[in-house]
């Protein structure tokens, strides 16, 4: 087995999203300006004996400029960058691989930044959380540009024939092929999240939290919310679950955004983890 960490470009966004009250106004400093910061987008996609495994997909390649598939609202908060290369269909062929190549696609979440990729991959079986799925056709029913949902992602994927797989179990570990499971996360950050456990010989066992923890900050102990949550209780109680799994299981946690985390990963470009 062979786990590639894919580099996909990176947000720029207010880091107040990213820890909640990072930069709060006081009386010295009333007016005090907001900072913003640079995170990184990635996806890990896992070559497997019985079908390889991809965990999320990024940014749309269109999403940016005036004719960009995310809305104006998107793109002033957190504007995605990067060439071509950071592409996910380029970084997969960086590796030899297609995304018919892909036999699961498993996503964390829905969001701008997890799914923009999606439509490429008509043979492989998507995974998603069943609330998720529901969320995001709600958002583009009602039209709402105003989410991290990409409207114009969605209307894509209903004229794409894709291979949707939901997950609505109370079962918190789902088996997906032998050394990886997927970790149904519930509500939190967003109204369903998915990570995946993946067993690596070189690595051990690493939990791939997606934004159920955009990093360390976020991690603790102790654990601090991030500024993006549909559920901020059940965010947190998840932060705990992951923590205690990663205890139990002498597991790594490989955060969504950690920009520290993410340098000091082996990324695609420069070999792979076995």
């Amino acid at each position: 087995m062979k786990m590639h960490v894919l580099d996909l470009g990176t947000l720029t966004l207010d880091e107040n999203l990213m820890v909640a009250g990072t930069n709060i106004a006081s009386a010295s400093i009333p007016n005090k300006p907001n900072a913003r910061t640079r995170i990184p987008v990635s996806s890990y996609c896992i070559e497997h004996a019985e079908g390889n495994v991809l965990f999320d997909t990024g940014c749309n390649p269109n999403a940016m400029g005036p004719e960009g598939r995310w809305s104006e609202f998107l793109q002033d908060l957190c504007p995605h960058a990067g060439g071509e290369e950071c592409e996910l269909p380029n970084r997969l062929a960086q590796i030899g691989l297609r995304p018919d190549d892909i036999r699961f696609a498993v996503l964390s979440h829905l969001h701008n930044d997890h799914a923009g990729c999606v439509e490429f991959f008509k043979k492989s079986k998507i995974i998603v959380h069943a609330c998720e799925f529901d969320a995001a056709l709600r958002t583009f029913g009602l039209r709402d540009q105003h989410t991290p949902y990409v409207s114009n992602d969605i209307a894509t994927w209903t004229k794409t024939n894709l291979d949707w797989h939901l997950v609505d179990t109370d079962e918190k570990i789902l088996s997906l092929l032998p050394g990886i499971d997927i970790l149904n996360l519930g509500p939190g950050h967003a109204k369903g999240m998915l990570g995946l456990k993946v067993e690596s010989g070189e690595l051990g066992s690493v939990i791939l939290a997606s934004d159920a923890i955009y990093g360390q900050q976020n991690f603790g102990p102790p654990a601090q919310l991030a500024g993006v949550a549909y559920d901020p209780i059940n965010a947190a109680r998840t932060v705990e679950w992951i923590r205690n799994l990663a205890i139990r299981t002498s597991s790594q946690v490989w955060f969504g955004h950690d920009p520290v985390q993410f340098a000091s990963l082996r990324k695609s470009t420069e070999g792979h983890y076995e």
